[in-house]
């Protein structure tokens, strides 16, 4: 399997990849305001890519519970001159974590290779055209709701397969764009809509989505359902489960894992990796 970026190709038919977080944001859940300057930011992502990260994951507006929105104004000045920094810096891939098409269309003049789209470009009508024109892998991930009201009452008759439905719909709009097949992944969207039996749901059902035949992306980084299955009463504390999920997630087909602790979270996946190789 292929996915293609507006700057390289990678084989994931093996191997998967990791990608790094860098929130240059005051208010994400795990990490907020500590890389809100750009010189931390730029910083945390060189140590992120020499950690090992394939991919730097750069976003302005946090997507935690409850989360309000920001300006255009502020996300802009929050993430490009972060990219533009680190543009020729690391051999690691820039992705742009927005739902905002000048967000977006800004980051890959900067030198974003993806863009990461947690609305999966619904979330503003000029993305699937900006995303497409870009040349850009984008990665479309399931939500219900919005950050301020996902997880007021989550509901599904079958989580899982509903979000692949929709997510079947977003490939399909991202495709009418003008988006071609190997430049789309696809994300279930852990936690965001979601309770922790839906969330163990879509877990144990990765299976159903790596067949929709595009790279499917597992996020569960640190988030707080974690807590729920495993002593983990720090934020740090949930790294370990994190990468536990990261090996269990490339068995069952994921090849994307966004996570906070990039060495932790690479030791699991070569594991993964070299006894699914066996």
């Amino acid at each position: 399997m292929i996915w293609r970026t507006s700057r390289r190709a990678f084989d994931l038919a093996d191997r998967g990849l990791i990608m790094g977080i860098v929130n240059v944001t005051p208010d994400s859940f795990s990490d907020g305001g500590h890389f809100a300057r750009t010189d931390d930011a730029v910083g945390h992502a060189l140590r992120l890519a020499d950690e090992g990260a394939d991919i730097l994951d750069i976003g302005g507006e946090s997507t935690r519970p409850g989360a309000a929105a920001v300006t255009l104004e502020d996300e802009l000045r929050r993430v490009i001159p972060v990219i533009e920094k680190l543009a020729g810096k690391t051999a690691a891939a820039l992705s742009i974590d927005t739902s905002k098409a000048e967000v977006a269309r800004a980051a890959a003049a900067a030198g974003a290779e993806i863009i990461n789209d947690v609305t999966a470009l619904r979330g503003d009508d000029d993305m699937p055209r900006v995303a497409a024109e870009s040349g850009c892998a984008v990665v479309l991930m399931h939500m219900q709701g919005t950050p301020r009201t996902m997880q007021l009452n989550p509901h599904y008759d079958d989580v899982v397969a509903e979000v692949a439905g929709h997510l079947v719909q977003r490939v399909a709009a991202a495709r009418a764009a003008g988006l071609g097949p190997e430049h789309i992944a696809i994300d279930p969207g852990i936690g965001f809509g979601k309770t922790v039996e839906h969330n163990m749901q879509l877990i144990t059902g990765l299976g159903r989505f790596a067949a929709l035949g595009h790279p499917v992306l597992l996020g569960a980084s640190r988030k707080s359902f974690l807590a729920t299955l495993a002593p983990c009463p720090e934020l740090e504390d949930r790294d370990l489960p994190t990468a536990v999920l990261t090996a269990l997630g490339y068995g069952s087909g994921a090849r994307l894992f966004r996570v906070h602790a990039v060495q932790a979270n690479l030791q699991a996946l070569r594991l993964a990796e070299a006894l699914a190789a066996r």
